[in-house]
């Protein structure tokens, strides 16, 4: 059994996480670490977990952490992770980073959006980025893996291997997303305020949403083509799931079965990869780890349509599967039933 230490286990990522680890034959959760006064009981603060976890959530050191893990998912805030990330490393525990704080290629573009200087700039850039459908090599021998933004799992992996095949246009890529409320966290805000948001749609952070960085760096590492993207999230009145659509110009005239021919032939045998034939929901991928992707082409423009749950791909989901990559286990180990 493999010990397992999560950080920050109060939010809807972390109990998405719980869930996916308590049934994971080679998992030992041995500690969860929360600021919350009192010690309560993990099962206090997500209650679908009675009976299930015995675990108390308690504010641990960094040296704790090592001390009963062997690898450490932390959930923690940006900033905020990478200054307990980075002294975990130190004392020899693997770790998965779910927040954006080694996603980008270097310290002022961390700066520029996120606000802040980076608590640990020389892994930046260098450190494995955990889609293992395009970095799996990397991940295997990895002791820290950068999880992806939920976003940015929904528009890379159509995006990739499309630009990698050098006949689409790099610039001009429009990407339209939607998602539910629970990728704005747990954290009571007017935004995500039931009568605020329910039967309501709205767009925010319009060309300033910080996976836009992340999109364009993470597909110039694959293809080795920096995308110019226009990225435009928006919020749907429903709990869970991503529907992106994306638009971008083939070099020359294509019809629908080429771009799917592209898509299956980039993907064939991955397990949570499904280029289908028909119209993605965001049902179709709800509690599940896949990702889902077709293609049309609409006057001389390709659409890609692509959708995740954004709490099990677009995060906990993919954890699980680059954990299991690290460790040399089967990739869908604890992901599917």
């Amino acid at each position: 059994m493999i010990r397992v230490a999560i950080l920050g286990a109060t939010g809807y990522t972390a109990l998405e996480l719980l869930k996916l680890l308590l049934r994971h034959p080679s998992v030992e959760i041995t500690a969860a670490t929360s600021r919350q006064e009192g010690r309560p009981l993990v099962s206090s603060v997500h209650p679908s977990l009675v009976g299930r976890i015995g675990l108390v959530l308690e504010e641990l050191s960094p040296e704790e952490i090592v001390e009963r893990s062997q690898c450490v998912f932390s959930c923690l805030p940006h900033a905020a992770s990478a200054e307990i990330v980075s002294k975990v490393l130190a004392g020899g525990a693997k770790v998965i980073d779910l927040s954006a704080d080694y996603r980008l290629d270097d310290s002022a573009s961390y700066l520029e959006w996120y606000g802040h200087e980076h608590p640990d700039p020389d892994r930046l850039g260098k450190t494995a980025y955990g889609l293992p459908e395009l970095f799996r090599d990397a991940i295997r021998s990895a002791d820290l893996v950068a999880n992806p933004g939920c976003y940015s799992t929904s528009a890379i992996l159509p995006l990739a291997p499309l630009l990698k095949s050098g006949l689409f246009e790099s610039d001009d890529i429009i990407i339209d997303s939607k998602s539910g409320i629970s990728g704005a966290g747990r954290s009571p805000k007017l935004t995500t305020h039931y009568p605020e948001c329910n039967e309501s749609m709205s767009a925010y952070n319009v060309g300033r949403h910080r996976h836009t960085p992340e999109i364009e760096q993470i597909v110039k590492r694959y293809s080795l083509v920096r995308p110019e993207v226009i990225f435009t999230p928006q919020l749907a009145p429903m709990d869970r799931g991503i529907l992106s659509t994306i638009y971008i110009k083939p070099k020359k005239p294509m019809v629908d079965e080429t771009v799917l021919t592209l898509l299956r032939e980039a993907y064939a045998g991955e397990r949570f990869v499904r280029v289908v034939d028909h119209l993605p929901a965001t049902k179709d991928t709800v509690g599940t780890n896949f990702c889902d992707i077709t293609a049309r082409v609409v006057r001389g423009r390709v659409l890609l349509i692509s959708c995740v749950d954004n709490l099990i791909k677009g995060a906990s989901g993919a954890a699980v599967q680059n954990f299991n990559v690290m460790y040399g286990l089967h990739e869908s180990t604890g992901l599917i039933e």
